[in-house]
């Protein structure tokens, strides 16, 4: 394993590396880019559609090296009004076209469902609480108030 030399560094690097191996597993892939794609893309969707004050505040909840990915090209202010989950599912296959093995619905499930196994519940069912209801049934079930 290569290390930098700074213990926040590896570590950010290998809590990114599991979430990403998590994603991978949930979608049955063997491709840790595709994984990469998939988180980064459910990210900025998100990111995007919460508005600016709760897209920092998400910000502070994720690991260092995937902190930089969601902020990576915001321009603060910028928000979407998706309400329907295929709306939202486009914004993510736009990503994803190039691995066409990969359901962008499950992309966006299997990000959704490490979010909710690695942040905090409560964190989580606000966020999901700021969604429009057709989209939070993307998120796993557990996560939900129906």
């Amino acid at each position: 394993m290569t290390t930098t030399g700074l213990d926040v560094f590896d570590r950010t690097v290998q809590e990114t590396n599991l979430w990403l191996k998590s994603i991978e597993e949930r979608l049955q892939l063997e491709d840790r880019h595709v994984a990469y794609i998939a988180l980064r893309g459910v990210l900025h969707a998100l990111r995007d559609r919460i508005g600016a004050e709760n897209a920092v505040h998400l910000g502070a909840q994720l690991p260092m090296l995937i902190r930089g990915l969601y902020y990576e090209g915001w321009r603060m202010g910028t928000q979407t009004k998706e309400r329907h989950v295929r709306e939202f599912v486009d914004l993510i296959w736009a990503d994803l076209r190039k691995a066409p093995a990969v359901d962008p619905e499950a992309a966006v499930r299997a990000v959704l469902d490490v979010m909710w196994d690695k942040l905090d519940p409560g964190e989580s069912a606000k966020l999901i609480e700021l969604l429009p209801r057709e989209l939070r049934v993307l998120w796993p079930r557990l996560a939900r108030v129906d």
